[in-house]
């Protein structure tokens, strides 16, 4: 489904009051530094309901009233990010856009093009420079609203935003006294360093990636996660194998399979998932620290006869359980996991590692961002910035999940058409 827009206004949300002196200088953590200079983004859904005056005015001045409001907590977001190293806390705001959609809401959300998604955000993902966050919101012709916000990963990871979404969403409803308040300390636990001959920006990239969207009911799920399950009377004290496992596993193996991946001594093939440290630190940390707490666990698959689903999910549990306490406090040191990351990237621009990257938003609270006119019917994401990227997020109804995958344009022209991934995947409307 194509989307034409118009942006019919852009404002300049502040808080609602100046932030305190002793709170003007942010400093970003070692984790911040060396996250890409990308945008986070997320599109939130909702029908119509009632006349067009409250969509066009009342709405949104719900929105920037009590987005101003948050600001107050959450002030490093109006505030402007300084040459990697800190935000300047000075008040300037975030932009707020309103804009006109050409079409339905259901015309969309039956059958979402992640490409044309992108023009319900308010920025280019590849542009986070200074602005920490924006917001667009979106009116369709039937009423319906899609709210699209893009927070730089440069301050925050996923789980950041959805923290801040639910503060939010909580202050429009007048609730904001039940939400625990946002902590910044980041930069304790992780103190920044000197990342001088390191490139953040390694990887982005917009040339000749195709982004498309698989659905997995929970039916396929299940029978994937069959045959990563060890064999009956095998191994029996074993968990049997999470969603995301079975799905890494089976989309891996289809991803070879298109890219006709041929094994060669001089390359390293890996699977990478994104991993949230925050519940593998000492003492845990509370979902709303703020700040990028997340690495990346690396799985080298092994060729294996016999069980090999089986193997292959093991290896992936192995590799993120290393992720641990001990990882963790090698972590806050610094330096030894910079020459890891500067390695990794010398690698990738020789072309000698070949990666399949898996992010999981899968059991985060997608679907709770009621602002005080009800729960998104959908919430989506447009095209990443990444080739050999795969983004799982769970359905609107809970029990599946979607599947963004971005490949170049040759791998996605035979992964999309491959036999056994068209058995599991719910059929593309037309």
């Amino acid at each position: 489904m194509k989307i034409e827009i118009e942006v019919i206004s852009n404002e300049i949300i502040k808080p609602s009051s100046p932030t305190p002196d002793h709170l003007r200088h942010y400093q970003l953590s070692f984790l911040d530094q060396i996250s890409p200079p990308t945008y986070n983004p997320l599109l939130l859904f909702y029908p119509a309901d009632g006349d067009v005056k409250i969509n066009n005015i009342e709405k949104p001045n719900q929105l920037k009233q009590s987005l101003s409001e948050v600001l107050n907590l959450y002030y490093p977001l109006a505030g402007r990010i300084k040459d990697n190293l800190f935000v300047e806390c000075n008040d300037e705001g975030i932009p707020f856009f309103q804009a006109e959609v050409k079409c339905r809401l259901p015309q969309v959300v039956e059958n979402p093009e992640p490409s044309e998604l992108n023009k319900l955000i308010p920025f280019a993902l590849d542009d986070a420079e200074e602005l920490p966050l924006g917001i667009q919101y979106n009116i369709f012709e039937c009423g319906g609203i899609v709210i699209g916000l893009c927070i730089s990963h440069k301050v925050g990871d996923a789980s950041s935003l959805f923290t801040f979404i639910k503060y939010w969403a909580a202050t429009a409803r007048g609730e904001a006294d039940h939400i625990s308040r946002p902590d910044f300390i980041s930069a304790t636990l992780f103190p920044p360093i000197n990342i001088s001959g390191f490139k953040p920006a390694t990887g982005i990239t917009k040339e000749d990636v195709v982004t498309k969207r698989f659905v997995f009911r929970s039916s396929s799920i299940e029978l994937l996660k069959e045959k990563c399950s060890p064999a009956s009377g095998s191994l029996e004290n074993k968990r049997p194998p999470s969603r995301v496992e079975a799905l890494s596993v089976f989309i891996w193996q289809r991803f070879n399979a298109a890219s006709k991946v041929e094994s060669r001594a001089e390359r390293i093939y890996s699977m990478v998932h994104a991993v949230n440290l925050r519940s593998r630190m000492e003492p845990p940390l509370p979902e709303y620290s703020f700040g990028n707490y997340c690495r990346i666990a690396f799985t080298i698959p092994s060729i294996d006869t016999g069980e090999e689903n089986y193997n292959l999910a093991s290896q992936i549990r192995d590799s993120i359980g290393k992720l641990d306490k001990e990882y963790v406090k090698k972590l806050q040191k610094g330096n030894e996991h910079l020459g890891f990351m500067k390695e990794q990237a010398a690698r990738f621009l020789r072309g000698e590692m070949v990666s399949l990257n898996f992010t999981s938003l899968c059991r985060f609270p997608l679907y709770e961002a009621d602002f005080g006119w009800a729960k998104p019917i959908w919430v989506g994401s447009p095209s990443l910035t990444f080739k050999n990227l795969v983004v799982f997020m769970d359905t609107a109804s809970g029990d599946g999940i979607e599947a963004l995958v971005h490949l170049k344009e040759e791998d996605m022209a035979k992964f999309q058409e491959d036999e056994e991934l068209l058995q599991y995947i719910v059929p593309t409307k037309c």
